[in-house]
């Protein structure tokens, strides 16, 4: 893959954005567990940085796939990973199916909101009883008229305190498993819905709720796509998810080896560098084998998507082995910082805190095996 002098300038553009817009403001937003995602997001927007890959009539910049490569990376700079977290929902999690298969008017009145920073936007998918299985969901929307009537309930939904509406996955027949599924828009000022908020062990500065739809009545013209068809749409829009997943980790887990590389080199134990270690030495250098290769096999998917070629498998792979990574660097670089890297004031806890989710959101580590195992036949 190869970047132009215009992905430079974009980068340089996003990285500045994230040094003097949202690292100063790190420690602020996880003691209050809220970020201020309208007035963030209308920023972002306002430098061309949402909507990259949609179309311009949307709000969309047009873009192609690698300028989406760029700001996911660039998200690895950030001192929380809550930020990258909302705004992976924004672009990539809640509006890809949206802009794909939704109507002109839904794209109107959500997408191109959502594209301006105007609406925040959230997915409504996994449920208390329902994550990883998405054919186990049971939020049901019946049809009454020209409106659906939803109830239900939507757990763990990232940016769902402050979300103007959320893309929620719903079963609209009686068909079981993946069958009669749709995806409907649903705004949050609706009568009937209600967001409580979650409190977590990372990722404190997102906002996380738990979504209850009691008698919610909205448009059948709010439906994604063809009706019955929002499993197969869901699946398509994970992918998406998962990209977006990868590309921060080679930059964070970069950021977090030098870091620790650093603080090893000046750190003195029994009148020694803690860096003289041996053990040390080779195991950074592993870990820096280990990133070097997954940011090698990312690029090599994003040639994939950008020839058109179908990334399903790529894209599993990278987030198994993204999620690991970044779990796997987080836990060394805490421990060569020893008893200062378990305390708070130290950036070693909460990159141990953030990067512990990648590996449960989005499809957890076991359903990428799952669903890799599948793919090639390994079934009984």
């Amino acid at each position: 893959m190869k970047f132009t002098a215009e992905h430079d300038a974009f980068r340089a553009t996003v990285r500045r954005y994230i040094e003097e817009r949202i690292n100063p403001h790190a420690d602020e937003w996880e003691r209050a567990g809220m970020m201020p995602l309208h007035e963030i997001f209308k920023e972002m927007a306002d430098l061309g940085m949402l909507g990259l890959e949609y179309d311009p009539a949307y709000g969309g910049q047009g873009a192609d796939h690698s300028y989406t490569v760029v700001l996911g990376e660039e998200m690895g700079r950030c001192a929380i990973g809550a930020f990258g977290l909302a705004l992976g929902v924004q672009v990539s999690m809640a509006t890809p199916s949206l802009h794909a298969h939704g109507s002109d008017e839904l794209k109107a009145a959500y997408l191109a909101p959502a594209m301006s920073g105007e609406m925040v936007a959230a997915i409504g998918v996994t449920e208390p009883d329902a994550g990883s299985d998405v054919a186990g969901i049971r939020t049901r929307a019946r049809r009454d008229g020209d409106d659906w009537v939803i109830d239900g309930t939507k757990m763990y939904i990232t940016n769902g305190i402050q979300a103007d509406w959320v893309c929620v996955l719903a079963r609209t027949s009686d068909e079981g498993g993946y069958r009669g599924m749709s995806q409907i828009i649903v705004p949050t000022d609706t009568p009937g819905f209600c967001a409580e908020k979650l409190d977590k062990l990372g990722m404190r500065a997102s906002d996380t709720g738990l979504l209850t739809f009691d008698g919610v009545r909205v448009p059948v013209a709010n439906t994604i796509g063809e009706i019955g068809r929002g499993f197969q749409q869901q699946m398509v829009q994970f992918v998406v998810e998962r990209t977006w997943g990868v590309y921060n980790v080679h930059v964070a887990c970069t950021e977090a080896l030098q870091r620790t590389k650093a603080y090893a080199l000046q750190r003195k134990v029994f009148g020694a560098p803690l860096a003289a270690n041996q053990y040390l030495q080779y195991t950074y250098a592993e870990l820096a084998a280990e990133v070097d290769l997954l940011r090698e096999y990312g690029y090599a998917m994003v040639d994939a998507h950008m020839a058109g070629e179908n990334i399903t498998r790529m894209a599993t792979i990278a987030k198994l082995k993204a999620c690991r990574l970044i779990r796997q660097v987080g836990d060394w670089c805490l421990q060569v910082h020893g008893g200062i890297g378990y305390m708070e004031e130290t950036w070693t806890s909460r990159f141990v805190r953030d990067q512990r989710l990648p590996s449960i959101g989005g499809g957890a580590d076991e359903v990428m095996l799952r669903v890799l195992s599948s793919m090639d036949g390994f079934t009984a």
